[in-house]
């Protein structure tokens, strides 16, 4: 199963940017799907995850990020607003048999990243 994100690129701070990540192959109904970022330096962080409606954010995107899936289209997305400068990352679209993790080394699948640059 390939997990191909996109949707990212440069944005100046307060603006938006919808990611979407597509699984193609084999999938199963029952995996939550999530998103973690990783800027240069730090290490991968939690972002967001959604399973069976039920959804997770870290902290520092509640209120700004939201998180949704399609699984008609095997996508899930992640609509970013209000972005600002320490949301700059790589940011990574996941999924894992079970519910919501935060620790990454618990998720079993993993897309290439996509790069989202806020200018300030």
């Amino acid at each position: 199963v390939q997990r191909v994100e996109s949707g990212g690129g440069l944005v100046q701070a307060g603006g938006s940017l919808r990611l979407s990540c597509a699984a193609s192959g084999r999938t199963v109904r029952n995996e939550a799907m999530g998103w973690f970022r990783q800027a240069p330096g730090k290490d991968r962080e939690f972002v967001a995850a959604i399973t069976w409606g039920i959804t997770g954010y870290t902290d520092s995107v509640k209120g700004r990020f939201t998180i949704s899936r399609d699984n008609a289209k095997n996508t899930v997305y992640l609509q970013m607003n209000s972005l600002i400068a320490d949301d700059t990352a790589v940011y990574y679209c996941a999924a894992r048999l079970g519910g919501i993790s935060r620790l990454g080394s618990s998720w079993d699948y993993w897309g290439q990243g996509t790069q989202v640059t806020v200018s300030s």
